[in-house]
């Protein structure tokens, strides 16, 4: 029972990283606006607009939730696994995981979430060891609090659009201004094509002059991201993800979490398709209204994977290869990068800009099934995935033996 309980915990987390995959591959492929609104780039024909409604109502940020409770319950679990200097161990390797981190957003990826993972971690220990209560409670005003300051924010944006479609403002200097970051502006996206053209040297020469605007994205992220560590600290304590929740209380839970968030965000998808994609709605739809409901849903899905991997698929080989790729979650998350930077970036096969949604969608399937047939097969081999062996030896400042099974 304790096997199935690991292994459905791991297989969770196998889940969450391959799921970040349909996300990340959007970020790769085509400009920034395109990854929340598919009239601004690779097409908003019925298709596209079916897959980004699939998406938005059952990806985007769900797994990002998914992936953030992993990460705080892996903190619990490891500090309280931690021997006799467990705080010493954790900052070690929350600072290996930042330099990781820091070469990965460098090299790779625009979009990376180590960093903020690492900064994080650091404050994880002054919670942990709150009453369940007063973690939920923290992560549910941590949540209300970055949805007060962003609403109030997008609330002048929708009465300005609602002036706009009423006659009663005719300045479309704003709209211009929306249009430009979550819209098809014409010189937004041929300025985003054009940086995706760069060298890799010239790539990083320009990564490592923008890290004030890196800096204030890890900030903007750190509220949204430690409630949901928050959710996963408390999942852990509580049992949830220990796989000691009978099935039935799961599956309620999944319920009950997952049926009106699916609800509440089908709405909105169809708010943002009956406006055509406006900027100001689906910018509001994507970035504020959905968060709680894609906090909720990801919970779902948590509690959903963990009452069928731990339950009737425990024994099934589909669960143990979940549980391999989940076991180098670290592994697979940063291969995932350095697969999208080769078919994408222009020292790679330059596809960027060059594919539709569902293309895109379709060669993230590429990452996947490599996590699918490589961790196992590694894992048969060694104790470790190599990303996680960096990621130790580095907190330990020494190269620790590459344990192989025997």
């Amino acid at each position: 029972m304790i096997r199935h309980r690991i292994a459905a915990l791991d297989a969770l987390r196998g889940v969450a990283v391959a799921g970040i995959v349909a996300m990340n591959v959007i970020a790769y492929a085509m400009p920034p606006a395109a990854y929340i609104n598919p009239r601004a780039y690779g097409g908003d024909g019925p298709l596209a607009t079916g897959l980004w409604a699939l998406g938005f109502l059952l990806v985007e940020d769900k797994f990002r939730t998914l992936f953030a409770m992993m990460f705080g319950a892996g903190v619990t679990i490891l500090i309280e696994r931690g021997g006799a200097h467990p705080w010493r161990a954790h900052y070690a390797r929350m600072a290996a995981l930042f330099v990781i981190a820091m070469a990965h957003a460098v090299l790779l990826a625009n979009n990376d979430v180590l960093r903020t993972y690492a900064v994080i971690g650091c404050l994880l220990p002054l919670f942990i060891r709150l009453p369940l209560r007063w973690l939920l409670i923290g992560a549910a005003a941590l949540m209300l609090g970055q949805l007060a300051v962003s609403g109030y924010v997008a609330w002048g944006w929708l009465r300005y659009w609602h002036g706009l479609a009423t006659g009663l403002t005719s300045d479309t200097g704003p709209l211009a201004e929306v249009e430009r970051r979550f819209g098809a502006d014409p010189q937004m996206i041929a300025a985003s094509l054009a940086q995706w053209q760069e060298s890799l040297p010239e790539r990083i020469v320009r990564r490592m002059h923008d890290w004030p605007i890196q800096l204030s994205s890890i900030a903007a992220q750190i509220p949204s991201t430690l409630a949901t560590m928050l959710v996963g600290v408390a999942a852990w304590r509580s049992g949830l993800l220990a796989g000691v929740w009978p099935q039935k209380r799961l599956f309620c839970l999944a319920a009950w979490l997952g049926v009106p968030s699916l609800v509440a965000l089908a709405g909105m998808a169809l708010w943002s398709i009956m406006t055509g994609f406006n900027a100001i709605v689906t910018a509001f739809n994507a970035l504020v209204l959905s968060a709680p409901f894609d906090m909720m849903l990801g919970i779902a899905y948590a509690a959903l994977a963990m009452a069928l991997f731990g339950g009737p698929l425990a024994a099934r080989a589909s669960t143990r290869r979940w549980a391999a790729v989940g076991r180098m979650a670290l592994t697979n998350y940063l291969g995932t990068s350095l697969v999208f930077a080769a078919l994408f970036a222009a020292w790679g096969l330059g596809l960027f800009g060059m594919v539709t949604r569902g293309q895109a969608l379709a060669l993230g399937l590429i990452p996947v099934m490599l996590m699918l047939v490589v961790s196992p097969l590694w894992l048969s081999r060694f104790r470790q995935g190599p990303a996680e062996w960096l990621w130790r030896s580095l907190a330990a400042l020494k190269p620790l033996p590459f344990r192989q099974l025997r």
